[in-house]
C-alpha cells in the first residue's frame, strides 16, 4: 500500500475570530513523504504538476487536521477531486476518542519526545519575505512528525498527550489503517465524477 503523508503552508492576511478560513488562504507549499520511495520532498505551487501524479497513485493521504483544512485548500489547485483518494486525519482520529482536538505540538512533544520546529505563523512570515527554503523545510518537519505519529499509532495502538501535567494514553484503533482491502483505486484529474 503506498501511503503518501502530507502537510500544506499557506498565507493570508485573513483571520476572523481565529478561525482561518480555508476559501481564503493561499497555498505556497505542500511536503509528503512517499511509504513507497520513503523520500520527503516539497512542491511549491508551480512545481503542483510535478505532485499530482504521485497522489494519483497513492493508496491513501495521511495528514494533520488535513480533512477539514489541507485537502479542501489543495482541492483548489488540483485539476479533479482528492477526495477520491481515501484519507487518514490523525486529529480526526483523536478527536473520534477524545471528543476533542489536541495540538500537532501536543501529541508529538508527549509520543514522540520531540515537538515542532517553529510554527505556523511564522511560516507565513518567512514566505512573505522571500524565505521560501525555510518554510519548505519547516513544512517537511511537519509531514515527519505526522508520519512518525502515524507510524507510532501503528507499533503501540496510542498515541499519547499532555493533559496539565500529566501524559495521557489515546487508545485508538489501527486496524484498518494498513489494509489495502479498504483502499480506493488510484485516481487521475480525468476522472472527476
Amino acid at each position: 500500500m503506498r501511503a503518501i503523508t502530507f502537510d500544506i503552508e499557506s498565507i493570508s492576511d485573513s483571520v476572523v475570530r481565529g478561525h482561518i478560513d480555508v476559501n481564503e488562504q493561499e497555498l505556497t507549499v505542500v511536503a509528503i513523504h512517499d511509504s513507497e520511495t520513503g523520500e520527503y520532498s516539497s512542491y511549491f505551487r508551480e512545481d503542483l504538476p510535478k505532485l499530482w501524479p504521485i497522489l494519483e497513485r497513492a493508496d491513501m493521504l495521511i495528514g494533520f487536521n488535513s480533512d477539514s483544512f489541507d485537502i479542501p485548500l489543495l482541492n483548489r489547485y488540483y485539476p479533479g477531486n482528492l477526495l477520491h483518494i481515501r484519507s487518514l486525519d490523525l486529529l480526526s482520529e483523536v478527536q473520534k476518542v477524545l471528543g476533542r482536538r489536541i495540538r500537532l505540538q501536543s501529541l508529538a512533544e508527549a509520543t514522540l519526545g520531540r515537538g515542532k520546529t517553529g510554527e505556523g505563523s511564522k511560516a507565513g512570515e518567512w514566505w512573505k519575505e522571500g524565505r521560501k527554503d525555510e518554510v519548505a523545510k519547516y513544512c517537511i518537519e511537519d509531514v515527519r512528525l505526522t508520519r512518525d505519529l502515524y507510524d507510532y499509532a501503528i507499533e503501540h495502538g496510542i498515541l499519547k498527550y499532555k493533559d496539565l501535567r500529566d501524559i495521557r494514553d489515546i487508545k485508538i484503533d489501527t486496524s484498518g489503517w494498513n489494509t489495502a482491502a479498504t483502499a480506493m483505486p488510484a485516481m487521475t484529474h480525468a476522472f472527476q465524477l
